[in-house]
């Protein structure tokens, strides 16, 4: 690495919301930053007008905020390289794209729509299927290179529309090293002459990329394998103004789960996982379902993200943010795609759920119930059902019973475990809890073992249909711990209840 120092940028499009993909491409923005103890930058790209999507730059914001990955400087954060929205810079682009053109290096094209299509149709007919407009071809087309000066200087005086191309030299080997990728080699020859500058006044990603990166003085590149074949073009531009190109790494792609290809927006809600990290909804109203609304924490999915395409090297797969800062590497990063595995993912948020502090969880608790209830009271939940829960939300249906008594009793349990004397059984020992005064689960606990000894019975006999009568479910957590939760009275209550149900049913089966 060099001793420039570290300044990394997130540059997306308000095109939609941020797939997951492009938070990992954030993150490992953010975590090459702060190792290097650099500046992280988040930068809108919103030249291309045409595809804005509305609330897509606060989708943006929104889920960056919830996953903490926070920007040293961008939109709404300041810095001095600033504004960090390419419209807000939209009049410092033109004298970079004229300089080229100046220098001989880019040219004035005023070929209509109509005529690029029907040279395309016309390539087409005679098996060239892939006509570009490019060191052969430009030649044939309307532009500043076949024009007399005089009448180029007229049409844009007429105010008649033109981009400006990049004028791509001939059968040039383009060299750069991709710290991820090793050494790539490009002929010029396989590229076209791309647009720098559009008609409508705007630049197009290639020219704003590279006039941003060079002016917010970027330092290395990290972006998406899907940039790859726009880095020789990038690199020939660095080198056509005179400038130092950052180092690149360009980042393998995020995989789908169920064979090959890139993991898409509609991939998830088909195979039953988000691919976004918060929920979004289109103008029309289609919903595109988020880890946040799922029920994940961030800390899970930005664990998990982190090693779709990166690996420490070491056992260790449970990271917290600032130990990933410590551990990353580009180095590390892989070449090849990188398969999602919602299965891995639930793993992850199951790891922080059960090491998640109590009373976070009981207050997140809170916020999921109608009612209110003492936290000291949900904590003891957190405690008892976070061992078997993925989500919070789990606690709350696995664990509806802590909320309101049992209205239906399972049906497995039922049938397998309430044998002809178990409703005077369980009258007597509902008998033995009602006398106890100090009704703590080592008590009840106590007491159940005793009752077990004197009847001459194992815990099967007993334990499945106690928990039957409280929960009416067929496993759980420690039942002493639940009836000491829920008290005496409740547990009783429950008893009396459950008894006369679930006799009622026996005698109808």
């Amino acid at each position: 690495m060099s001793d420039k120092a570290v300044r990394v940028r997130f540059a997306p499009s308000p095109t939609g919301p941020l797939h997951m993909g492009g938070v990992r491409t954030a993150l490992y923005n953010y975590l090459f930053a702060k190792k290097n103890n650099g500046t992280f930058i988040l930068r809108l790209e919103d030249t291309d007008q045409t595809r804005f999507v509305p609330g897509a730059f606060e989708y943006i914001m929104d889920a960056l905020a919830w996953c903490g990955i926070s920007p040293d400087e961008g939109p709404g954060v300041g810095g001095e390289y600033g504004p960090y929205i390419q419209s807000e810079r939209k009049a410092m682009y033109l004298p970079y794209a004229e300089q080229l053109v100046a220098e001989g290096k880019a040219y004035y094209a005023f070929d209509t729509a109509e005529s690029l299509t029907e040279m395309r149709e016309r390539a087409k007919t005679m098996k060239m299927p892939n006509w570009q407009y490019n060191a052969v071809t430009r030649n044939s087309m309307q532009n500043s290179l076949t024009l007399p000066a005089d009448e180029v200087e007229k049409r844009i005086a007429n105010g008649d529309a033109y981009v400006i191309r990049f004028k791509m030299p001939r059968n040039v080997d383009v060299r750069f090293e991709d710290i991820v990728r090793g050494w790539v080699v490009v002929n010029t020859n396989n590229l076209d002459d791309k647009v720098l500058f559009k008609s409508d006044g705007m630049p197009t990603y290639h020219l704003a990329n590279i006039v941003d990166d060079h002016t917010m003085k970027i330092s290395h590149v990290i972006r998406g394998e899907e940039w790859l074949p726009s880095a020789p073009l990038h690199v020939l531009l660095y080198e056509a103004f005179g400038w130092d190109a950052p180092q690149f790494a360009h980042l393998p792609l995020l995989l789908r789960p169920d064979g090959n290809g890139k993991l898409s927006k509609r991939d998830g809600d088909r195979l039953g996982f988000p691919v976004f990290p918060t929920n979004w909804t289109t103008a029309e109203g289609e919903l595109f379902s988020g880890y946040r609304e799922q029920g994940y924490l961030p800390q899970a999915f930005i664990n998990m993200l982190a090693f779709l395409g990166w690996n420490p090297g070491t056992p260790q797969e449970l990271f917290s943010l600032e130990e990933l800062v410590q551990a990353f590497t580009l180095e590390r990063v892989g070449k090849a795609g990188a398969k999602f595995d919602a299965d891995k993912t639930k793993w992850y948020q199951q790891q922080y759920l059960r090491a998640a502090d109590k009373t976070v969880l009981a207050k997140e608790l809170q916020t999921l119930l109608d009612t209110q209830y003492e936290l000291s009271f949900l904590e003891e939940i957190v405690e008892m059902m976070k061992e078997r829960a993925t989500f919070l939300k789990d606690m709350l249906v696995e664990g509806d019973y802590f909320f309101a008594a049992p209205t239906s009793y399972d049906d497995k349990t039922v049938r397998k475990k309430w044998k002809d004397n178990t409703t005077p059984l369980m009258e007597e020992w509902l008998e033995r809890l009602s006398s106890l005064e100090d009704f703590s689960a080592e008590n009840i606990e106590v007491a159940f073992k005793a009752f077990l000894e004197e009847k001459e019975l194992g815990i099967g006999a007993v334990l499945p249909n106690f928990r039957l009568l409280l929960t009416g479910k067929g496993m759980g957590p420690s039942m002493f711990s639940i009836a000491n939760l829920l008290g005496k009275e409740e547990c009783v209550a429950r008893m009396e209840v459950g008894i006369k149900a679930i006799t009622a049913i026996k005698a109808e089966a």
